[in-house]
C-alpha cells in the first residue's frame, strides 16, 4: 500500500520561510518522480516542483527562484524548501509520486502566509 505523509506546514509571515516534508513508503521511491503540487481555495490544483529519481528538478513560474524541491532516496523523503513566501503561496500542499501512468498523492498540508 502506497503512503504519501506530508509536514511541515504552518502559518507563516510574508518572507518567511518553511521547509515541507513527504515521507513515501509502498514504492519503490528512487524510480518515481515525486512532485509537490498546491491548490487554494477557488483555484485548480497547479504544478509547485517535480524532481526525477536523478534529482533533476522542474519548477512552477510563480515559484522559481524562491523554492527548493530536493529529495533524499536513502530516506524515502522529499522536501520542499520555500523562500520569501507570499500571501499568494496561502494553499493547501500535495506531495505526489508518478511513474508512467501509475500516481499517488498524499493528504496535503496547509500553508498559510499571513501577518
Amino acid at each position: 500500500q502506497v503512503q504519501l505523509v506530508e509536514s511541515g506546514g504552518g502559518l507563516v509571515q510574508p518572507g518567511g520561510s518553511l521547509r515541507l516534508s513527504c515521507a513515501a513508503s509502498g514504492i519503490i521511491f528512487g524510480i518515481y518522480v515525486m512532485g509537490w503540487y498546491r491548490q487554494a481555495p477557488g483555484k485548480q490544483r497547479e504544478l509547485v516542483a517535480t524532481i526525477t529519481g536523478a534529482g533533476s528538478a522542474y519548477y512552477g513560474d510563480s515559484v522559481r527562484g524562491r523554492f527548493t524541491i530536493s529529495r533524499d532516496n536513502a530516506k524515502n523523503t522529499v522536501y520542499l524548501q520555500m523562500n520569501s513566501l507570499k500571501p499568494e503561496d496561502t494553499a493547501v500542499y500535495y506531495c505526489n509520486s508518478r511513474r508512467g501512468p501509475t500516481t499517488n498523492w498524499g493528504q496535503g498540508t496547509q500553508v498559510t502566509v499571513s501577518s
